[in-house]
């Protein structure tokens, strides 16, 4: 007798309304859907018409696909506030894939000690590891500097990121991470940085962009009850009207776990970083330092607050959210993390395989 299957998925658009999706699965095809969340929507009937529309998906489609059938059994005329299309596709998406939320996790929270760069890129890449093999529960750690860096991303070229004369006149370490995405220049208590150690799960269903959102989400909270008026700016960023005030990069690893990283301008010495980063130089070299200072704008210019009370105010938000409970790194973990700075991350070889 055939069996049919419940599936439960949810999905928080980003700045909008959150979206659930229950469906009932037959074989390999949607037999019945029912949509809600706290969105707003017009006329009435229009959810009993994405309700109809989602029956008879197949199991195998496509989010592109499924937002199509959403928006053909809609028309003219209907008003979605706070969701849309592409958010009911991704809430059905990741019902069928067996997406958890973040509730479903317990988090550990880490605030590290200061830790030299190469050992910082070492310790990312063991931890996610450690997430997707069940040794860790998934983490938010705070990154604390133990020295100048420029950390570039893993596909970008060395020679033409970097003034590798500018970097040893300022004592910058130059260092290349496992993830893609563009250089950052950091210095000791002028910047924020951390990681979320998450299971594959917790983005099934999410494109690359969507899940950067996805997983910024909370930040972007945490800012705007800073009085900062952030958003989250695709591919990578999170922004402002004053200027960017961070990046984030991101890794799937094979095991099940992904790396979301991201680095937040507390303060910083504009003209210094335009001596050590090429890119950001041509960018800037028709505007100068000052544009330079607008263009990633510092959040201590933007709340008045100490370093120290920024971090507080992001973690608390993300316990007040998800919970968190006090987690460590454990001194084997460290010695893992040491042998792939001797092996890898310290090393020319890995430093250059991108000239």
């Amino acid at each position: 007798m055939p069996v049919v299957a419940n599936v439960h998925g949810e999905y928080k658009v980003p700045g909008g309304k959150l979206v659930v999706a229950d469906l009932e699965v037959l074989d390999d095809t949607v037999l019945r859907a029912q949509i809600s969340g706290d969105f707003f929507l017009e006329p009435e009937d229009a959810l009993a018409r994405i309700n109809d529309a989602l029956a008879g998906t197949p199991v195998s489609a496509p989010a592109a696909q499924v937002a199509a059938r959403v928006r053909a059994a809609l028309g003219d005329g209907v008003e979605m506030l706070g969701f849309s299309p592409e958010a009911v596709a991704v809430a059905v998406r990741r019902a069928l894939t067996g997406a958890t939320g973040w509730h479903d996790h317990a988090w550990e929270f880490v605030h590290d000690v200061p830790r030299e760069p190469a050992l910082q890129m070492a310790l990312d890449e063991v931890l996610t590891e450690q997430v997707g093999s069940g040794q860790r529960p998934p983490t938010l750690r705070v990154w604390e500097w133990a020295s100048n860096a420029v950390i570039i991303g893993s596909f970008q070229s060395l020679r033409n990121e970097v003034d590798l004369a500018g970097a040893a006149e300022h004592d910058v370490t130059v260092v290349r991470r496992i993830s893609g995405g563009g250089a950052m220049f950091v210095e000791p208590g002028n910047t924020i940085t951390y990681s979320l150690y998450v299971p594959e799960s917790l983005v099934s269903g999410l494109s690359y962009v969507e899940s950067y959102a996805f997983l910024d989400d909370w930040v972007v909270g945490a800012l705007n009850e800073l009085g900062i008026a952030a958003t989250y700016q695709p591919i990578n960023d999170i922004t402002s009207p004053a200027g960017k005030i961070a990046g984030a990069a991101q890794k799937r690893f094979a095991g099940g776990a992904v790396l979301h990283h991201v680095t937040m301008a507390y303060d910083m010495d504009a003209a210094k970083m335009l001596q050590v980063l090429r890119i950001g130089r041509e960018k800037l070299s028709d505007k100068g330092t000052k544009s330079a200072a607008k263009r990633v704008d510092p959040l201590r210019s933007q709340t008045g607050l100490d370093r120290a009370d920024v971090i507080d105010r992001m973690v608390g938000t993300f316990r007040a959210r998800y919970g968190l409970a006090p987690g460590e790194i454990s001194p084997e973990t460290v010695a893992e993390a040491e042998e792939r700075v001797v092996k890898k991350f310290g090393t020319e070889e890995w430093l250059r395989q991108v000239p």
